[in-house]
């Protein structure tokens, strides 16, 4: 978490472009080596209006905050981070997903982002016979596989009943139970062989034999449907802690189920008792999903069964807890442009992917040149069949047997690099029974990953956005070492020291007044009334629960330890010890009945380790920062310097 905040707050003072600058462009060295004017500039004006701070708002403010930056950076560096396992891990992982978004550019995208849409629109509910049939089954059973397919495909088209003919013959274990119904699905639901052949046939027809990676498919329609719209909803969230002493999390959430049927606001109750706190202070509210986006079948499932804006749901359990739902409004279809990056991402993320990988890879065999030499004759003799039991072994070819394999650009790749591959990617294949089948893929792969590399190699040469991008982010990621290795980590490991800064600044730990006791909160004052009759009484919370809360839910008790301002209490609430005054807020009426006064006074360290190693943490950035500007001699060109106030009008 703290990585994504450090890379989320680098915005405000990474680069947004690469610049070919000239030398009288330079506003300040670190030990000589220039930083530009320019990108300075940018940044500051990029980001002015998120600079919370009105002092580093200013030029010699925020120049403050960049050279400080900088600082950090060039120490990264000093400490040799940048050849860390971890640092070289994640930058390669974020330098292939950055690149991707180049490499993917084009029509083709474009394309199949529109077909992918326009299907979106619709469900089909179909039935599928499956003759199963690996990519490396043997030819005669590849053969054997097809002809069966295409005689029950035969029997189909001449009306013998198709969910009898999957009983009898599919081989989808399903299949054998169900007729070979799949149910209503609509993109990216199947694999896209699949999907296509679905979505090409007529209501009521067979389709053409289609191959996928299970094997042979033939395919009814049985019925098409548009697709269900998306969905609003808010909700009342009580997370089933265990170990909470409070309240029990299904017993809470009837209560509040019970305050609604007598008609207290759905928004405040979201804003005072839902635990997800994300949506509470928005009353619940969920963003829009549709069918088949959450993790949760039953929330799902409850949520599309609510036929009105402001139907509530019963309390129902989900993994994440107890909730209450209300249906707020129902939705339009999502015009393309507001999907087409999520469909986009599908698309690259799935096997479409191997459509767009084709035709990038000729894109790049075009731009760069590309003349391949032929392998299989050598490599089928070479490889023994050893490989589909993961353990081929082989000498390193000589000089003489280590022919090119392929050229791209300048570039020559030989037989050796491609053996190296087989032998490492063996490990990690699912099981093959016939060596030329892998030996045909690995070589794919090869080859597409050669592409991209050579692509992405110079991809910073040629794409200045690109550049200043995987620039901003080589940098933060580079902070992010210089940081854990000098201040997080080295604060948190030291147990001894943090306490060492909490005794010496106790009195920046300290706790405000507190009341123990219980809230009671009713929906009418009569209810309040009896309430207050039974603390007379000396009835204890959960004895007025179970005296009041017989037919429906009357009474809200939480008890517990309440510091002023706590946000169960009413506001304007003065801490006693007793009953309070009746507080009358948004419908509803609470008392508080305190049973004990606790006055301002130190915390201990346990309470409060989590903000005390916060604060020693900053407290040894500061003092790393001062050892910084020690150790590098930061000069600022004042000539420069001054032309840019002048420019931005500081």
């Amino acid at each position: 978490m703290k990585k994504i905040l450090l890379l989320s707050f680098l915005a405000l003072i990474a680069s947004t472009s690469v610049f070919s600058q000239k030398k009288h462009d330079v506003l300040l060295t670190i030990d000589d080596k220039p930083i530009y004017a320019k990108e300075f500039e940018a940044i500051y004006k990029k980001n002015l209006d998120l600079v919370q701070d009105e002092e580093q708002k200013s030029i010699d403010g925020y120049l403050k905050l960049f050279i400080d930056y900088k600082l950090k950076v060039a120490e990264g560096y000093a400490q040799g981070l940048d050849q860390k396992e971890t640092y070289i891990g994640d930058f390669s992982r974020y330098e292939e997903q950055l690149s991707r978004n180049y490499l993917f550019e084009g029509k083709v995208t474009s394309d199949m982002v529109e077909e992918a849409y326009s299907r979106s629109l619709e469900q089909i509910n179909a039935s599928h016979i499956l003759i199963t049939c690996g990519w490396d089954a043997f030819p005669q059973d590849t053969l054997a596989a097809y002809n069966k397919i295409k005689t029950l495909r035969e029997r189909a088209l001449k009306g013998e009943d198709f969910a009898t003919l999957a009983k009898n013959n599919s081989e989808d274990p399903g299949g054998k139970q169900n007729g070979g119904e799949l149910g209503y699905f609509s993109v990216f639901d199947m694999v896209y062989p699949f999907e296509n052949a679905a979505y090409n046939t007529p209501v009521g027809e067979i389709s053409e034999i289609v191959r996928t990676q299970f094997g042979y498919h033939i395919i009814k329609v049985n019925e098409r449907r548009k697709t269900h719209p998306p969905i609003v909803v808010s909700h009342i969230m009580i997370v089933d802690r265990k170990d909470s002493t409070n309240f029990n999390a299904e017993e809470r959430i009837n209560e509040i189920y019970g305050l609604l049927k007598q008609g207290e606001s759905f928004e405040e109750l979201a804003k005072k008792y839902s635990d997800d706190r994300n949506t509470a202070l928005n009353g619940g509210r969920l963003r829009p999903f549709t069918k088949g986006e959450l993790k949760a079948q039953s929330f799902e499932d409850t949520a599309f069964s609510l036929q009105n804006p402001g139907d509530i749901s019963e309390p129902i359990k989900t993994k994440f807890g107890w909730h209450i739902i209300r249906l707020e409004e129902k939705m339009d279809m999502p015009p393309l442009d507001e999907v087409r990056e999520k469909f986009e991402r599908k698309i690259k993320d799935g096997d479409r992917a191997k459509v767009i990988v084709s035709t990038v890879n000729d894109k790049i065999k075009h731009k760069f040149g590309f003349q391949g030499y032929g392998y299989l004759p050598f490599f089928q003799n070479f490889v023994t069949d050893s490989i589909l039991k993961k353990r081929w072994t082989y000498e390193p070819l000589s000089p003489k047997e280590n022919k090119t394999l392929f050229t791209i650009g300048d570039k020559d790749y030989h037989y050796n690099d491609f053996a190296a591959y087989l032998a490492k990617r063996q490990n990690t294949i699912r099981p093959y029974r016939d060596k030329i089948t892998v030996i045909k893929m690995l070589y794919d792969e090869y080859e597409t990953m050669s592409l991209k590399n050579f692509y992405r190699e110079n991809l910073e040469k040629e794409n200045p956005e690109y550049a200043s991008i995987i620039n901003e982010y080589r940098d933060g990621l580079l902070i992010f070492e210089v940081m854990e290795k000098n201040v997080w980590g080295k604060a948190k490991e030291d147990t001894l020291a943090q306490q060492r800064y909490f005794e010496n600044h106790r009195q920046d730990y300290q706790w405000k007044e507190r009341i123990k006791g219980a809230i009671y909160r009713t929906s009418n004052k009569d209810d309040l009334n009896q309430v207050m009759d039974l603390l007379k009484e000396n009835k204890t919370g959960d004895e007025i629960k179970k005296l009041l809360n017989t037919e429906n839910v009357k009474v809200l008790v939480t008890s517990g330890t309440f510091q002023t301002g706590a946000n169960e209490l009413p506001a304007g609430y003065q801490l006693k010890v007793g009953q309070s005054k009746i507080f009358e807020e948004n419908g509803s009426f609470t008392i508080v009945e305190g049973t004990e006064l606790l006055p301002p006074g130190p915390m201990e360290f346990e309470e409060v380790k989590g903000r005390v190693l916060t604060d020693y943490q900053n407290l040894l950035e500061k003092e790393w920062m001062e050892q910084l500007r020690n150790k590098y001699t930061v000069e600022v060109n004042q000539k420069t310097l001054k032309k840019i106030k002048k420019e931005l009008g500081s």
